[in-house]
């Protein structure tokens, strides 16, 4: 029997049905992914399940004894508690009970009230909420009201884990945490024991996490098999099939209903050709650093061209003691598309102010290029006219707007945005909150700018709207920072990133965050491996006898050459690594394929294990042929 399930449920806000007659299951070690567009109606649903609010039509049924915890999008903290005390609201019960037992009436039930304390585990609360204190890095002490955004997530998390539930609830967990608290979390809920539903608009968090995806799309809830990538390559088969039908359907469709599934559809097929584009564009910026490079050393009016946006030489800045930026320098061209990538506090905003020249360095220079103007992403949050059209939003008092080089119709421009024309001239109050952040990005990129400032621009977005935007950035001609957690998101978007290494240390690596972390573990092998040689042949070596008058050092060993075996080792070690990356591919397509989940369930947890314990080997042999290649 499910942990818990919904029949047949329906919910409407107004006119606007978000249930219609929609059924779900959730069941024992179940990992679900809800996803959907902005104001489909998915935080409402995720109340439902918790008991939160009851639908207008249809049967929640609740496995007897099963505890359910959720947690909101942004939590409630009592004000003026300390860590400990909220984390201990998850225990409430069993600190109750533990002091009725222990202060008993002359006439209470000892044997239940004992009963139930073991069956919440009671007699042990405090240290519970320690493990979970300690797990999570939380300081017991420290007042609530002093954390920032992720901290408090991640107490509103212990929380809700102490409880050991059975169900666990989580609206968009992700936010407000950076890349290593997202890969941490990450590894907490693949280690839970109970059913957890989640909704994330991350999709790499999607794919680390979920066992099953759940589409809410216009009251109707779609169940996939597999992480997100499956869901991918199955809805993509979907909507060809559906587009097949539609086409001979045509006549009898409404217009309103066309747009609507072929603008999914353009979002759908995108992918490939977007992906190829984003490596020429990398592969092209390369190309133009070195050149620009060049040029810079035969004309030194090179920022006047407008090609150089900044140049950063040895510069650093700090705060009291705190060094935020350590003798970094980099040039920045116009075109690139640049993500900055550190904890929560590492500076990142600060970098950013010393590229545009809005804050002075401590110590070394800063060479702005010319014709420079930004647009922020983060002061565009700003409040619209809830009586104003959505045409008039984007552009007051004409039809054309000016983007770039291109002059486009301001229905078109807003069809990019996946508002329709019919709906051009409605007014904003109409929209939902996830369509308010669409008209916010329309109207940010009508703005003429040719430097786009993007801090945290995911939050609150659904899926389809990064997708888009994802698409939007790509094809914008002028400069592009970004700051983001959403690995998918900056991996399809940015040519290069700056990475804060700590102690103020920043570095530019190629690529996006994937391609960061491919290069940082290479570079980690080879100089743990170089580590652990220079151990060994240290160990190896004599110590030098020391005369009374004067020390004389040990001489240096030599280089070991490789043995017969070593060398015969080293020459296979490619061979060998070529053919598990091999294997990796091919469980990888086996694993995107939603049909392998029907056809041979059997086999799921096998491959996914398998596919896991490839990439370990590969780590080992790499490891190991860069340690014998430098003896070689």
């Amino acid at each position: 029997m499910a942990l818990l399930s919904l029949t047949q449920a329906h919910l409407a806000f107004g006119h606007v049905p978000l249930l219609d007659g929609a059924d779900l299951s959730l069941d024992h070690g179940e990992r679900i992914g809800l996803i959907g567009r902005n104001g489909a109606g998915k935080s409402s649903l995720l109340k439902i399940l918790a008991g939160l609010e009851k639908p207008d039509d249809g049967l929640l049924q609740v496995q007897g004894g099963v505890r359910r915890e959720y947690v909101p999008q942004e939590p409630f903290l009592q004000p003026g508690a300390s860590v400990f005390e909220v984390v201990s609201e998850g225990v409430a019960e069993a600190k109750a009970l533990r002091e009725r037992f222990e202060n008993h009436a002359p006439d209470e039930d000892l044997d239940a009230l004992q009963t139930r304390l073991e069956a919440l585990d009671g007699w042990n609360w405090e240290q519970r909420v320690d493990e979970a204190l300690q797990r999570l890095g939380l300081d017991p002490q420290a007042p609530v009201d002093s954390l920032s955004g992720g901290w408090r997530k991640r107490v509103a998390l212990a929380r809700a884990l102490v409880a050991t539930p059975d169900v666990l609830l989580l609206d968009e967990p992700t936010n407000h945490l950076d890349l290593d608290a997202i890969d941490w979390l990450a590894g907490l809920l693949n280690n839970f024991r109970g059913a957890l539903l989640l909704i994330t608009h991350d999709r790499a968090f999607l794919d680390a996490v979920t066992t099953r995806i759940i589409e809410l799309d216009r009251g109707q809830l779609r169940s996939y098999p597999g992480n997100f990538a499956a869901f991918e390559a199955a809805k993509q088969r979907e909507l060809e099939a559906e587009a097949l039908q539609n086409a001979r359907a045509d006549k009898l469709l409404a217009q309103e209903e066309v747009w609507i599934r072929k603008g999914v559809e353009a979002r759908r097929t995108r992918s490939v050709a977007r992906i190829a584009r984003l490596e020429k564009l990398r592969e092209t910026r390369a190309a133009r650093r070195d050149v620009v490079g060049k040029v810079r050393l035969d004309l030194d009016t090179g920022a006047a061209s407008g090609k150089i946006v900044a140049e950063l030489d040895k510069v650093s800045k700090a705060y009291g003691d705190k060094v935020i930026v350590r003798d970094f320098s980099t040039t920045v061209l116009r075109g690139d598309k640049i993500g900055l990538i550190g904890p929560n506090g590492a500076g990142k905003t600060t970098l950013l102010k010393l590229i545009l020249g809005q804050l002075a360095p401590d110590s070394g220079t800063v060479r702005q290029g010319s014709r420079v103007e930004v647009a922020y992403f983060d002061q565009m949050r700003e409040v619209l006219n809830p009586e104003a059209t959505l045409a008039d939003t984007i552009s007051p008092g004409s039809e054309w707007i000016e983007i770039g080089n291109q002059r486009k119709h301001v229905m078109s421009y807003l069809g990019d945005f996946l508002f329709s024309p019919a709906r051009a001239h409605s007014p904003v109050k109409s929209l939902s909150g996830g369509e308010r952040n669409r008209l916010l990005l329309a109207r940010l990129f009508a703005r003429p700018a040719n430097v786009l400032v993007l801090d945290e621009p995911t939050n609150d977005l659904d899926i389809e709207t990064l997708e888009m935007l994802e698409e939007l950035l790509q094809d914008y001609d002028g400069t592009v920072f970004l700051v983001s957690h959403d690995r998918r998101f900056v991996d399809n978007v940015v040519t290069s990133t700056l990475v804060a290494e700590g102690d103020g240390l920043w570095r530019e690596y190629e690529g996006g965050i994937s391609d960061w972390q491919a290069q940082s573990a290479r570079s980690a092998a080879a100089q743990d491996a170089a580590q652990k040689a220079a151990a060994r042949a240290t160990a190896k070596a004599e110590p030098a006898p020391a005369p009374a008058a004067a020390p004389v050092a040990a001489p240096a060993e030599p280089k070991r050459k490789l043995s017969y075996k070593e060398q015969r080792e080293f020459d296979e070690l490619p061979g060998k690594i070529e053919a598990l990356e091999m294997e990796q591919a091919e469980l990888g397509a086996l694993l995107a394929d939603s049909g392998f989940y029907t056809r041979a369930p059997q086999r799921v947890a096998e491959v996914t294990q398998r596919h896991a314990q490839i990439e370990e080997e590969l780590m080992a042999l790499l490891e190991r042929w860069e340690a014998l290649g430098q003896r070689s």
